[in-house]
């Protein structure tokens, strides 16, 4: 990843490739904001003007390229839209943690192919520090494992002609500051983690299926201290995990179910991240139609991103015990597939109708959610690509919050919104529930068409150990983005709900969390 440094140093005089700074929208037009005090002076104060002529309105994500003013060692300014100028009547004294990630990766992407960049954006204090970072890590991001000859493996540049920013230097930040410098370390903590789930997710299915996916898992956890337990199909058989099993049936690579644990000494509370795992999913003999299948590879989105809240909670060293469980499968169909009409016995012991072979992803997390019921955490959260009805509900960058009580699912909302991540909670109407009853098993795994996602939620529910505090997200829309990057959000993999995850266990370790 792009390497990060704090610094003190004058813009005019650091030798860079390019000067990066922030242009506000004004009540009279485009307003330099702070951080750029020297560069707009070597415009003889006149730089806002200037961006103006140049098209620059400050809107958010415009992006305006202008030569350095004379004197200065990079040769080049970068200017990158925050939106709104901050002002008084809105209570704010500087700008959005947001605006100011969304800006930085806007300008990290931009400048693809470049060796360093200093980015004099508004510093004004630690959160700034973290903003900027995140946007500048997350922004610069690239997968490109697949291109090039076998050669050129681990050379980016060879692979597409430009290697992401090499390194960035965040002016205004302040090397020796015990809170800047953390702030640093953890915007690199969970940037490189959350990274390393887009790795996944945009991996192709035939080298991520189960069996490999695990084995990154266990990787992980022998070079961060985890403890890792791998259930393979004979493991799953005994323990009778019907659910992960009949889903797996079909295809060639067996399932898994793993559980990565994070254990600190003085942890008082204890969370349980589910993930959803579909290493593909063709719909079993549910098929899915043309047009519906060439991106499902990302339906293990919800397994990659509790992975990696999970490692990045053991580098941070919170203060909370943290279990993740992937449920990791491959849904096929083939002569051994689960069929419509077939009873499924979930580890819970409840059986299942399964009407819909698609609705797979509630199969899978169920008997997850009842394995991480057993050991009593303080929560749970389960995190899946699970319903295109959220999607429709909520459109492609908004995740739904469904939950077991009202107060968690509100919590849960505001750590999302808190780090950036768009969502919005959902009820679970009673109502619904009654379309899943079946006649020939405790519960089928559809009901009513209208509604969809809240009914997978209230299937979900059903799973959930009596006594334990649940959420679920369902990150269908923003898990995987289908069009062209913007802010820090690449194409392809997206890595929603990483940050979300690391805060409700950050909040959790600092005992704000319930």
């Amino acid at each position: 990843m792009t390497a990060l440094t704090l610094s003190t140093a004058a813009a005019p005089g650091l030798r860079a490739d390019a000067i990066v700074i922030g242009v506000a929208k004004g009540a009279q037009g485009p307003v330099v904001a702070p951080g750029a005090e020297a560069v707009d002076k070597a415009y003889d104060g006149k730089l806002a003007g200037v961006l103006e002529t140049l098209g620059a309105s400050g809107a958010e994500g415009e992006l305006t390229k202008l030569p350095a003013p004379a004197g200065f060692k990079a040769p080049l300014v970068v200017a990158v839209g925050l939106g709104e100028e901050p002002g008084d009547e809105d209570g704010e004294d500087g700008y959005d943690a947001e605006a100011l990630r969304k800006a930085a990766g806007v300008a990290a992407r931009a400048l693809t192919g470049s060796r360093k960049a200093a980015f004099a954006l508004p510093v004004d204090g630690p959160g700034a520090v973290g903003a900027i970072s995140e946007g500048i890590l997350l922004g610069a991001y690239s997968f490109d494992a697949y291109k090039g000859s076998a050669q050129d493996a681990g050379n980016a540049k060879a692979k597409n002609g430009k290697a992401p920013l090499a390194e960035a230097a965040l002016l205004g930040g302040k090397p020796r500051d015990a809170a800047h410098k953390g702030a640093l370390a953890r915007a690199v903590a969970v940037s490189e983690e959350l990274n390393r789930a887009r790795d996944l997710i945009n991996m192709p299915p035939n080298d991520l299926d189960p069996a490999a996916f695990a084995g990154i898992a266990q990787a992980a956890a022998k070079e961060h201290g985890l403890k890792v337990q791998v259930l393979d199909e004979k493991a799953l058989a005994k323990g009778g995990y019907g659910g992960i099993l009949g889903v797996g049936g079909g295809s060639a690579s067996a399932p898994r179910l793993v559980k990565l644990s994070y254990r600190h000494p003085k942890a008082e509370k204890h969370l349980a991240f589910v993930g959803k795992g579909i290493t593909y999913d063709s719909g079993g003999i549910s098929l899915k139609p043309a047009g519906h299948n060439e991106t499902m590879k990302c339906d293990m989105s919800g397994a990659a991103a509790v992975f990696a809240a999970v490692v990045a909670a053991a580098r941070l060293g919170l203060e909370v015990n943290v279990t993740g469980w992937l449920a990791l499968a491959e849904n096929m169909p083939s002569g051994t597939a689960v069929r419509p009409g077939d009873v499924l016995r979930m580890y819970s012991g409840k059986t299942v109708e399964v009407l819909n072979t698609d609705a797979e992803g509630r199969l899978v997390l169920a008997d997850a959610l009842w394995a991480a019921s057993q050991e009593n955490p303080d929560a749970i959260v389960d995190v899946a690509t699970l319903t295109g009805a959220m999607m429709l509900a909520l459109g492609s960058r908004t995740f739904g919050v469904m939950a077991n009580d009202d107060a968690f699912r509100s919590a849960v909302y505001e750590a999302a919104e808190e780090v950036g991540e768009p969502a919005w909670p959902m009820p679970l109407p009673e109502h619904l529930r009654k379309g899943m009853d079946s006649s020939v098993a405790d519960i089928a795994n559809m009901g009513e068409r209208w509604g969809g996602g809240l009914v997978a939620g209230l299937f979900l529910r059903e799973f959930v150990g009596e006594g334990i505090a649940w959420a679920h997200l369902d990150i269908a829309g923003p898990a995987f983005n289908e069009g062209g990057p913007f802010g820090y959000t690449p194409k392809g993999g997206t890595g929603s709900a990483v940050r979300t995850l690391v805060r409700l266990a950050e909040l959790t370790a600092e005992g704000d969390l319930g």
